[in-house]
């Protein structure tokens, strides 16, 4: 079913009759599919739904071009991103072509489908701007975080679970409470990779996001624990190139705190209850991609 998928973004692209625009797309990694996993999943493969699933991938795409600018990265899944290869230009207008031929097919399915997915992207923008304000300084605020990384992450895939359940006559809010566990899961998982995973898994330096300015989830809780002086040096590291010994300090305060443990546990505990709302509901295939999102190396 995907095949149908990647058929209809191809359609999409090839409509907007330019050689240019079909040339740089198909420079583009493609990624986990997970949006559209889950519309389908849920939905089953009818033409709305497929154009749907299409619709959510592009949209998604064209956010990642705007990250990668806005987060300076000249790596995309172990290749060089687009923004590298022709500049931050040329990535932000692909992305904005995506964005817009998104929002025109959008109109296509039907106007609840339309409004969820539109304000799942507006959501996405904020979250995009509040990550940005955040990496100004160490942020120790948890609250300050989750809401960030609801907006620039769960939203869309809350959102996609709750298109693909209008589309299925099925319950919105059941659905779209079980996207919104994916996505904060899936942004925390994520988290964890920057910290233990090596760089050539990642594809960028490991421990990458605290050298951007990102001050995520653990690193907010090992601040939660260290005393006046510990708390002053994790401070002092924040947003800049760290030494050997550096890393290597941060490693044994992740250990020593089993800060680690902790981010995993409730990474967890929100598949759990993911997990459960889709086993009452008969629903065992979104079951295992929900597991998925914590058994995953990258």
């Amino acid at each position: 079913m995907l095949s149908a998928v990647e058929r209809k973004i191809e359609q999409f692209v090839i409509e907007l009759d330019d050689k240019e625009v079909r040339s740089l797309y198909a420079k583009l990694p493609v990624g986990k599919r997970l949006r559209a996993k889950l519309i389908l999943r849920i939905a089953g493969s009818s033409l709305p739904v497929v154009k749907t699933a299409a619709i959510v991938e592009m949209i998604h795409a064209a956010s990642l071009l705007h990250d990668d600018v806005i987060d300076d990265a000249y790596m995309r899944r172990n290749k060089p991103s687009l923004n590298a290869l022709y500049g931050n230009k040329t990535a932000i207008m692909l992305g904005d072509i995506l964005y817009s031929k998104g929002f025109f097919e959008l109109n296509n399915i039907s106007l609840d489908v339309a409004k969820l997915i539109s304000n799942a992207v507006t959501q996405l923008s904020l979250g995009e701007l509040k990550d940005v304000s955040l990496s100004k300084a160490f942020n120790p605020d948890k609250d300050a975080y989750m809401k960030m990384i609801y907006q620039k992450t769960a939203s869309l895939i809350e959102a996609s679970a709750g298109a693909a359940a209008l589309l299925a006559g099925k319950p919105k809010v059941v659905f779209m409470t079980y996207g919104r566990n994916l996505g904060l899961a899936f942004q925390m998982i994520d988290d964890l990779l920057d910290i233990t995973q090596d760089s050539a898994t990642l594809g960028k330096p490991a421990m990458h996001d605290f050298v951007e300015g990102k001050t995520t989830l653990p690193y907010i809780y090992l601040y939660e624990v260290l005393d006046a002086s510990g708390k002053e040096k994790l401070r002092s590291m924040h947003g800049r190139v760290l030494r050997d010994e550096e890393l290597n300090w941060l490693k044994a305060s992740f250990e020593t705190h089993q800060i680690l443990v902790k981010c995993y546990a409730q990474a967890t505990e929100l598949i759990d209850e993911a997990v459960e709302l889709m086993n009452a509901q008969g629903e065992e295939a979104l079951s295992e991609i929900a597991m998925e999102m914590i058994d995953r190396e990258f």
